[in-house]
């Protein structure tokens, strides 16, 4: 693990969420650090955004295939053990990749971290980062389901209970019921990332308690077959998409020296796959951030639905190859994990096609 110092990322993503429109929330003011950190003032702010009455109304919608009785509820790190054993299950299944294209693909696990491999500068720093990852974690769920009887829904790591101590989170303490504890200890001398539009400004990550081998928990014997490529504001504020996914990202041309939400959370976990950005997935952790990450997109807009409907951006990683803007009739592909989708399918979690899900 990375083993952060202070977990500043997080009050600065919290922010994120909060909007001076949404009259029915509280204001920043409202909440203490401590309210924060702990994950008390996320929680309340889950309990607006699912009490909201759109959520109903939207789930009835008709023709969308919603309905409240169809809904899924995702809840923080629970069903521990069917997960567990639903992702070892995925892990046995065949891949359903072409071996020319991805010959590192040995198991339907696996073609999920080819897919985010090949898109991976597509699908970061750009307008279909909320909603491509938002549909690649519900494929997951899906096979989860289909293929390995599993009946739950992909958990989210509530990172507020352990931004003072990650090793003794229950998703990473190394017992039977985590998905693994910390790795080996080697001695290092922690990273030093560097800004994608400035390589002089440095962001230094302080060393953790680990860096080798994971050896305990349910997946200590795991073997990740593809990689490494690539190892290296509150929500309050935020009423536009263009602003709400440039703080989450860390989106250099809007900030400097921080990883935001999204990258604080990956190197948190750290590591070989966890921190490389083409190949993250192969860490059965990355589908519990991601499930948070979207949780916290999906308060965001339940906070203010009408308004929190559309993508800003381009198609590729900061724009370094210019692309058009993306539109909301644009299609994500994880093609052969999912069918082709709009992104204008991808926005609403209860009334879109195919979602069926709220956050509790």
């Amino acid at each position: 693990m990375a083993g952060f110092k202070q977990c500043a990322w997080l009050l600065w993503a919290f922010s994120l969420v909060l909007s001076p429109v949404a009259a029915q929330a509280p204001q920043e003011s409202d909440f203490t650090a401590d309210d924060i950190e702990q994950g008390d003032a996320l929680t309340l702010l889950n309990e607006l955004a699912s009490n909201n009455t759109e959520v109903p109304t939207l789930a009835r919608r008709d023709g969308s295939g919603c309905t409240p009785s169809k809904l899924r509820i995702r809840r923080e790190w629970s069903q521990r053990l069917s997960y567990i054993a639903a992702v070892k299950c995925l892990q046995t299944k065949p891949s359903l990749m072409d071996p020319a294209v991805a010959p590192g693909a040995k198991s339907l696990y696996d073609d999920f971290v080819a897919i985010h491999l090949m898109q991976t500068m597509n699908i970061h720093l750009s307008a279909t980062f909320l909603t491509w990852h938002r549909y690649f974690t519900w494929t997951f769920e899906e096979k989860l389901r289909t293929e390995c009887g599993y009946t739950g829904t992909v958990p989210y790591w509530e990172w507020g209970f352990d931004v003072r101590n990650p090793a003794a989170s229950p998703v990473f303490d190394g017992s039977d019921t985590s998905l693994g504890g910390n790795g080996e200890f080697i001695p290092h001398s922690g990273m030093i990332l560097t800004e994608a539009m400035n390589p002089a400004a440095l962001i230094p990550l302080p060393p953790g308690s680990g860096g080798g081998c994971v050896r305990t928990g349910p997946f200590a014997n795991m073997t990740v077959h593809i990689g490494p490529v690539a190892l290296a504001h509150l929500i309050l504020q935020n009423h536009d998409i263009e602003h709400f996914q440039a703080i989450m990202q860390a989106d250099p041309r809007y900030v400097h020296g921080e990883l935001g939400v999204h990258g604080g959370g990956h190197f948190t976990i750290g590591g070989d796959p966890g921190a490389d950005p083409f190949i993250s997935p192969g860490d059965p952790a990355f589908y519990l951030h991601h499930s948070q990450v979207d949780r916290l997109y999906w308060i965001w807009q339940m906070l203010d639905f009408p308004n929190r409907q559309n993508v800003w951006g381009t198609a590729t990683f900061l724009d370094f190859i210019p692309t058009p803007n993306v539109t909301l009739d644009d299609v994500i592909d994880i093609t052969p994990l999912a069918p082709v989708v709009k992104i204008r399918d991808m926005m609403n979690t209860v009334g879109g096609s195919p979602f069926c899900y709220i956050y509790i």
